[in-house]
């Protein structure tokens, strides 16, 4: 018993290992930082838990179902890669060049009325996908999966197997959640312009990141392409 919690430690140290890299959930942060700030507080905090719950419930559909679901609908590895790279493309963005806003009085009590009709939600896009959950993490969730299956089964107890993933998701999510639940401090620290400072640079990262996905997605098309 004792080796197979050896085994199931070094599972999701390995796991954790290679998922926090891509899932990297200081960008959703720093997306929360740049979208977030005209959300009410108790707002803010519902939708950072349950971006984190969908965080979880992605990954989870992700490593269960995602081969499957691609297979379906005919999506491949690198045309995820391209459309994830194009939306984070347009989310960096619009944090790179946010919309200057020159409002008369008027419109801008009626602005303030309809914001507090409607509070954007922010949990499930950007935060939870592509933010954390993006195509990156998705593509390293569908061939892990595959070396489960593979090369990782016959050397683990298959209740390793079963449980490694949910609990290297479920410490993922709550990391997500801790980072998130950790923005506002920073914001008390570092001031609204800074807060706007680090939103121009994430958003300039951000659209280096959605370009190198693409370029990425590009070569494995022309790789496949060229190999076949």
């Amino acid at each position: 018993m004792i080796d197979d919690l050896i085994q199931l430690g070094k599972l999701i140290s390995l796991g954790l290992a290679l998922m926090l890299p891509l899932a990297n959930p200081l960008t959703s942060m720093t997306l929360l930082l740049s979208l977030g700030q005209q959300i009410p507080y108790k707002e803010r905090e519902r939708q950072v838990t349950e971006a984190a719950f969908y965080v979880v419930g992605i990954m989870l559909v992700t490593y269960y179902a995602g081969a499957w679901i691609m297979h379906t609908f005919g999506i491949s590895i690198p045309g995820l890669r391209i459309a994830g790279g194009l939306i984070v493309v347009s989310i960096g963005f619009s944090m790179l060049f946010p919309k200057a806003e020159s409002r008369t009085l008027e419109a801008e009590v009626a602005a303030d009325a309809q914001h507090q009709r409607q509070t954007p939600n922010i949990a499930f896009v950007p935060l939870a996908l592509p933010g954390t959950a993006g195509p990156g993490t998705i593509a390293m969730i569908i061939s892990g999966a595959a070396s489960m299956d593979t090369a990782i089964t016959p050397d683990y107890a298959p209740w390793i197997i079963a449980v490694t993933p949910v609990i290297v998701f479920a410490l993922l999510g709550v990391f997500f959640w801790i980072c998130l639940r950790s923005a506002g401090r920073i914001v008390a620290v570092i001031g609204h312009s800074g807060v706007e400072a680090i939103s121009r640079v994430m958003g300039f990262l951000l659209v280096c990141m959605g370009v190198q996905f693409v370029i990425n997605g590009v070569l494995e098309i022309i790789t496949q392409h060229a190999g076949g």
